[in-house]
Formats: structure tokens, sequence, C-alpha cells
């Protein structure tokens, strides 16, 4: 089981936008934000546990990787892939079904503003 991820980003304050709105419908919100060790930080805490974290290296970017949540509902889903295209998100894959990964595989992918894959993932049926 992961604890947190840590990944560099060019700008912070994109970041911030992007994911403070694309992950809220997850229950995920915007619990640090800071310098530590010279760089400024963005935490991002869900039910009290951090586990997401950013660190602005404008120079020395992350990625691209593929980052997904998981989400509870499929709606959540839906409200995750608007709110990333809303604030600064390229699309990768509308919401829907994904037979080929099983069943009830639903999910929505979006670049972030490095270029990432992140996705919301819902596995329970409607």
């Amino acid at each position: 089981m992961l604890d947190h991820m840590t990944f560099r980003v060019r700008d912070l304050a994109a970041t911030r936008s992007f994911y403070e709105s694309a992950l809220a419908p997850l229950g995920y919100r915007v619990g640090y934000e800071g310098e530590h060790d010279g760089a400024r930080m963005l935490g991002l805490e869900h039910d009290g546990r951090f586990d997401t974290w950013f660190v602005e290296a404008p120079a020395d970017p992350s990625g691209p990787t593929h980052l997904a949540w998981q989400a509870a509902t499929r709606a959540a889903v839906d409200a995750f892939y608007q709110a990333a295209l809303d604030h600064g998100g390229r699309d990768n894959g509308p919401p829907g079904l994904r037979p080929h990964y099983h069943a009830n595989y639903y999910g929505a992918f979006a670049f972030d503003p490095d270029g990432n894959n992140v996705e919301a993932v819902c596995h329970s049926p409607e």
C-alpha cells in the first residue's frame, strides 16, 4: 500500500488550480502550501491523510507519468473530468466504461499542466 507520492512540477500555482479543483469531487483538499528545504510545496489530503505532494521544480519536473485516483461514484469521475478540463487540463479520454479493463471500470483521463496522464476511476456498478 502506498503511503504518499511526491511529484516535481514546473508551476505550483497552475498545479494547485488544476488539482485543487479536479480532486475535490474525490474528497481531496489542499492541506498544506509552504516551503520545505528551500522548495515550494503543496500537499493534498483526503480524510486527514496527506498522500499527494507537489514540489515546484521548474527545470526538473517529474514525468510524464500516469496517476489514478479512486472515485466512490461514477458521478465523481464525471465531476473530476469536467473540473480538470475547466482548470487547465486537456482531454485524454472522456468519462465512460472501459470494459477491456473489467466490466465496471468507469474512468476519465486528462493531461495535467505538466503533461501527466491523470485519471479518476470508479470500479463499482452504477
